[in-house]
């Protein structure tokens, strides 16, 4: 259980309702349903009542709701706490990272960052892009590792490009394709790909369209997952082949094949994100140990 998730129920508590929650907190609908059911998982009993208009408290989720509040405000007060008594590089930063694009950088950058800086706390945050760039507007992250989008994404953000990875196709090792060196998009258009979801990843569906104009057409999407966890049990289970950053390969090891593409197609451009002229001392260290620890990890070994 992270705070995050008592933040969401508090949210969703007052609000009594999940679209108005998801407005007050600026993150995506589809996040904070996400992390409602997680948390409810992790309890072992349902909080709030599902109907269609609205969502109402359970007996135990009116029981937990003023206990959630007060671990909100007591987390709240020893942040202000200790952020009054100390300064310089102490304290806590909070990182937005993508796992399927940060699992080469992410790691050394941690090493090398708390063997400089051991008094400064990073939390990590699994979060969507979308989840990243509220977040990082709203001051809940100060820095956030993710894919490059659009200029017009980042009014009043700022970024460094950390790396870049040659896209794959990962299939099955009994995939029918598995046995090739190479694949062609034209070959990828009959097959059914398992993608990250529309609600939460707008810009990878953007990015398949872009892949795919050439043959002509989008491959059907199979299924849609809010993860890479989820994705590589789909496609390592035969249900299609997904298209990842070629670092992915460090994360599944031999349940999947990475195969290379035989066209000519962008390479995923990975960044370190901030909110202009926010940047604490511990953040803008991080975000310098995450630039020199990324150097050699692209393009990644297959």
């Amino acid at each position: 259980m992270e705070l995050r998730h008592l933040r969401y129920f508090v949210a969703v508590a007052e609000e009594e309702n999940v679209s108005r929650a998801a407005l007050k907190l600026h993150v995506s609908q589809p996040g904070i349903s996400r992390q409602i059911r997680d948390l409810e998982d992790e309890i072992g009993f349902q909080l709030f009542e599902r109907s269609a208009k609205a969502l109402r408290l359970t007996a135990a989720g009116k029981a937990f709701f003023p206990e959630a509040k007060a671990v909100l405000q007591h987390a709240d007060d020893a942040v202000k706490k200790a952020r009054a008594a100390i300064g310089g590089t102490h304290g806590e930063i909070h990182v937005g990272y993508a796992p399927s694009l940060t699992v080469q950088i992410l790691p050394p950058t941690l090493r090398g960052f708390q063997g400089k800086f051991p008094n400064v706390r990073v939390a990590l945050h699994d979060l969507s892009t979308e989840e990243m760039l509220a977040q990082l507007r709203n001051g809940k992250l100060q820095v956030a590792l993710m894919v490059r989008l659009e200029e017009k994404m980042f009014r009043g953000l700022e970024f460094q490009e950390l790396a870049r990875y040659p896209i794959r196709v990962a299939v099955a090792p009994k995939h029918p394709l598995a046995k090739l060196k190479m694949i062609s998009l034209a070959q990828l258009v009959r097959e059914p790909i398992i993608a990250y979801s529309r609600a939460d990843y707008p810009e990878y569906h953007t990015m398949l369209e872009k892949i795919f104009t050439p043959a002509g057409r989008v491959p059907r999407i199979a299924e849609e997952h809010d993860g890479v966890s989820g994705i590589v049990l789909a496609v390592e289970s035969g249900g299609g082949f997904a298209l990842v950053p070629s670092c992915v390969a460090c994360m599944v090891g031999p349940r999947l094949k990475l195969i290379p593409l035989s066209d000519d197609v962008p390479e995923v451009p990975v960044i370190a994100a901030w909110k202009k002229d926010t940047l604490t001392e511990p953040a803008r260290q991080f975000i310098a140990t995450a630039m020199e620890k990324a150097k050699p990890a692209a393009p990644a070994a297959e």
